[in-house]
């Protein structure tokens, strides 16, 4: 037993150490600039994702719209992922590959950006949200996994973390997104 969490936190390490390297430290920069951007601009996040990762679009909303680290204003973050009538009307009435993407196009504008989220890279749904905010305007940034799948070519930014483990691969995405935050404070308050 004690073998396998020494080997789980190797892993978890692992995984970390190989994603922040120089180029994806860029990208987390431009992301965190994109988010404050939008906010300073008067728009919002939106953030998606299935199972796992629809928890971390949940969690990292929570984030913004309370508070992350220091004492500021509530900013503009809406996880499309947590109302249920919508998800099962949607999902019921036309399919579950829509249940993002009608979120979308109903409350997105140019000025905003979405946060799209899988491990994969593949997930339908994720992919026709990406689709619908491009087709407004809207700068998309994408977290995924293993080789990024069909969802970190279409984004704007690409965060891919190249774990093949769904646990590490979301380990590395939530510290993504409390960097995110961090930057976001920073850049919009000068602070943290």
């Amino acid at each position: 037993m004690e073998a396998r969490i020494v080997r789980a936190f190797g892993e978890s390490i692992e995984a970390k150490k190989v994603f922040f390297n120089g180029a994806n430290l860029g990208a987390i920069t431009k992301a965190a600039t994109l988010v404050s951007d939008a906010f300073k601009d008067g728009g919002k996040l939106m953030v998606v994702g299935n199972g796992g990762s629809a928890a971390d679009a949940q969690h990292l909303v929570a984030e913004f719209v309370n508070r992350f680290q220091i004492e500021r204003p509530p900013l503009p973050a809406l996880a499309l992922t947590t109302d249920s009538s919508v998800l099962t009307s949607i999902g019921n009435d036309y399919d579950y590959a829509l249940v993002f993407s009608k979120q979308v196009k109903a409350l997105g504008k140019e000025e905003d950006v979405l946060l799209a989220i899988s491990t994969s890279g593949n997930s339908t749904n994720v992919l026709e949200a990406v689709a619908a905010a491009k087709a407004l305007g809207i700068k998309t940034i994408t977290m995924t996994g293993g080789d990024g799948g069909k969802l970190a070519k279409l984004a704007d930014i690409s965060l891919n973390v190249e774990a093949t483990v769904t646990a590490r691969v979301q380990e590395v995405h939530i510290t993504i997104g409390h960097i995110i935050c961090e930057l976001v404070d920073y850049i919009l308050f000068e602070q943290v």
